[in-house]
């Protein structure tokens, strides 16, 4: 695959990575074996950037990654989160961002993942209690000492982005942005990272498996409803009805209504990489090929006749996850 640059400061990668958070979530991890085998797939297909947290699985996803980069270290970006608190059963139950949590942290990440160092680190939410100073500060000392390489945020509103960068250069920002969430178009964050020289890493590119053309509701319901309200009987049946509205745009243009979607998001910013996930190893060719797949105006147009901004039912989160984001605040 060709690559792109994290921003003017960051890594080239190429524009698809993996996102492995599926392979260790709380609905139950994917076979070991099975894992792995995706992991080293997405590798081999020439995706680099693995995208992955220390409290997926409590420490199971970079477990995982360490076995399946086991003598291939070097072939992968590591993207590590880090901040997110839980408790036995697996609930989260606040954000950490103190420097000492951040050194701390990553020491314990280093030694699942088997690595001397990760190659991008960033807190996945800002803790209200810490300044950003304080957190980016003590991840610029990790690279100083050479167990990190860049920095980077994930779901900051765009004065954070600017707090954050004013103290050492920010590599990406890491935001939920699809056809069915475009907030960051207008709140001011990818404004922000053009202005500041900032990559973006995309998630949710399909909106949590809405818009991929093939989802199916699980026998009783899906249990995400209680937090993603777009799963919620009413709102789903609409949000399902819009990605409907795709399926002939992809099919004139001999590809699937996931890979329209993610190219959607790739071609809307130059400095952007789509994050996405799955746990199979046959999916990954079609996630790969999503990037080959050039959009004009012409064709974003269209697609946005389609499913207009703000045409999706439901917020991204249930009030009090939508609460704890930094991403939605507004001024």
């Amino acid at each position: 695959m060709h690559t792109r640059r994290l921003g003017t400061s960051g890594p080239a990668t190429a524009p698809v990575a993996l996102g492995c958070s599926s392979l260790s979530d709380r609905t139950g991890p994917a076979d070991e074996a099975d894992a792995v085998a995706t992991i080293r797939a997405a590798l081999d297909a020439g995706i680099t950037l693995l995208d992955t947290a220390d409290f997926y699985g409590m420490g199971h996803n970079e477990d995982l990654i360490g076995r399946a980069l086991r003598g291939d270290r070097d072939r992968a970006l590591l993207s590590v989160k880090f901040g997110g608190l839980r408790d036995p059963d697996g609930a989260f139950v606040g954000i950490e961002g103190r420097p000492a949590h951040v050194k701390n942290a990553l020491a314990y990440s280093l030694r699942r993942l088997g690595t001397d160092h990760v190659d991008i680190y960033r807190p996945a939410r800002l803790d209200p209690a810490t300044p950003i100073e304080e957190t980016v500060g003590a991840i610029a000392e990790l690279i100083k000492a050479g167990h990190v390489w860049y920095i980077g945020l994930s779901e900051v509103g765009a004065e954070t982005i600017r707090r954050a960068h004013a103290v050492h250069p920010i590599c990406d920002v890491q935001i939920e942005y699809s056809l069915f969430d475009r907030a960051p178009e207008t709140n001011g964050i990818l404004e922000t990272c053009r202005e500041l020289g900032i990559g973006v890493t995309a998630y949710g590119v399909l909106a949590h498996g809405l818009l991929t053309g093939s989802y199916e509701t699980p026998e009783g319901g899906d249990p995400r409803a209680s937090y993603l309200p777009r799963f919620q009987p009413d709102n789903l049946a609409a949000n399902l009805a819009l990605t409907e509205r795709l399926r002939p745009l992809a099919e004139a243009r001999g590809v699937t209504v996931a890979q329209l979607a993610t190219a959607w998001v790739l071609a809307k910013e130059p400095a952007l990489v789509a994050v996405v996930g799955t746990r199979s190893a046959r999916r990954i060719p079609a996630n790969v090929a999503a990037a080959d797949l050039v959009l004009g105006q012409e064709d974003l147009a269209e697609i946005d006749r389609a499913v207009p901004r703000d045409a999706v039912a439901g917020t991204r989160y249930a009030a009090p996850l939508m609460a704890m984001l930094d991403s939605e605040r507004t001024a």
